[in-house]
């Protein structure tokens, strides 16, 4: 299914447990159609409900605070945790290492400001979405009377 007609293509490699057992399925998408592919052997899967692949939306400037808490969106574990409590981070800057299906994932800081809680240790499995570090952001409000 390499073909995409009147949307994107998008193939995504998943590891899925069926019965207690663990395999390696190759998923693609086109629209409503999908194909999965395991063990060698491609199937192919309508979902007629299914929604489309979301456009993607172009990056909103402006006044949306950012919030300091960081959280993972996939389960794993701490690989390496590089701040300590009462650091000054800037955005953008390396937080700590989460391994996570088999990959070390860099989580930076989303916002300038210094490290309040850390909800986490090195070596610790980790759900996704649980807080694990927040950052109170430096004063940079000119909220003035």
């Amino acid at each position: 299914m390499d073909v995409a007609h009147g949307g994107e293509t998008i193939g995504d490699t998943r590891k899925v447990i069926v019965d207690g057992n663990e395999f390696e399925v190759v998923v693609e998408r086109d629209g409503n159609s999908f194909s999965a592919t395991v063990e060698g052997k491609t199937f192919d899967i309508e979902i007629p409900d299914a929604p489309k692949a979301a456009p993607k939306r172009a990056a909103r400037g402006g006044s949306k605070k950012k919030s300091g808490k960081i959280s993972a969106n996939i389960p794993g574990k701490i690989v390496t945790i590089d701040v300590s409590l009462g650091d000054s981070v800037s955005e953008g800057q390396v937080i700590l290492i989460l391994e996570a299906m088999k990959m070390q994932n860099e989580i930076t800081a989303p916002i300038s400001g210094v490290i309040k809680e850390i909800h986490c240790q090195e070596g610790q499995s980790i759900e996704a979405n649980v807080p694990l570090i927040l950052i109170e952001p430096n004063n940079e409000d000119d909220s003035a009377d």
